[in-house]
């Protein structure tokens, strides 16, 4: 689905100046700032080979500190609704995400749009620990339908900008100190 788009969001989160300015053209100058974090703290992105397919998502991307698989989506239209392959897609997602203790996500690309056109939407799986478990709290999860059913609805996404500035905190400075008893190593958080 859109491989351009793919291609996009690849570059940004991998880090890419030009791909981040690209995103961000139109934006904020501090929704570009939060942006601009993924470049201190970038990601291996990798397109999933048989992208789309048994929950395996587009993309995977990686560092040190987590790794998630994203369906990619792109559409002139605000809401996505899943049948069929799409709704496949989604079991996989979860299944996948379950046995691997992983975190899919959705990233839904609205075209036309001005400022950050990026969405940011979570997967429900259950088994999530560390990490992962603290960060999908913070992200929205898919909406559902009338009936119970999860879409894509790009009003109640993340933006990609908050999605970076979440993901690429600082994970704290270890320093050197001195205290009565000797040296002693302290880690002081900031983001």
């Amino acid at each position: 689905m859109g491989s351009a788009y793919e291609r996009e969001l690849r570059a940004v989160l991998a880090g890419e100046l030009k791909g981040v300015r690209a995103i961000t053209r139109s934006c904020t100058e501090v929704e570009r700032a939060r942006a601009m974090r993924v470049i201190q703290r970038p990601f291996l992105v990798v397109r999933a080979p048989g992208s789309g397919s048994e929950g395996t998502g587009d993309l995977l991307v990686l560092r040190g500190d987590m790794c998630f698989p994203i369906e990619v989506k792109s559409s002139k239209s605000d809401k996505i609704y899943l049948s069929g392959r799409t709704m496949e897609q989604y079991k996989a997602l979860i299944s996948t995400g379950e046995r691997c203790g992983l975190l899919p996500l959705y990233a839904f690309r609205l075209k036309g749009v001005r400022g950050d056109s990026w969405r940011v939407m979570r997967v429900d799986v259950d088994g999530l620990t560390g990490k992962l478990r603290h960060l999908s709290r913070s992200i929205p999860p898919l909406p559902l339908t009338s009936r119970g059913v999860p879409h894509l609805n790009w009003h109640k996404g993340m933006p990609v900008h908050r999605f970076l500035a979440l993901v690429c905190k600082s994970e704290g400075v270890k320093g050197v100190s001195r205290s009565e008893s000797g040296l002693s190593i302290s880690e002081s958080v900031s983001g």
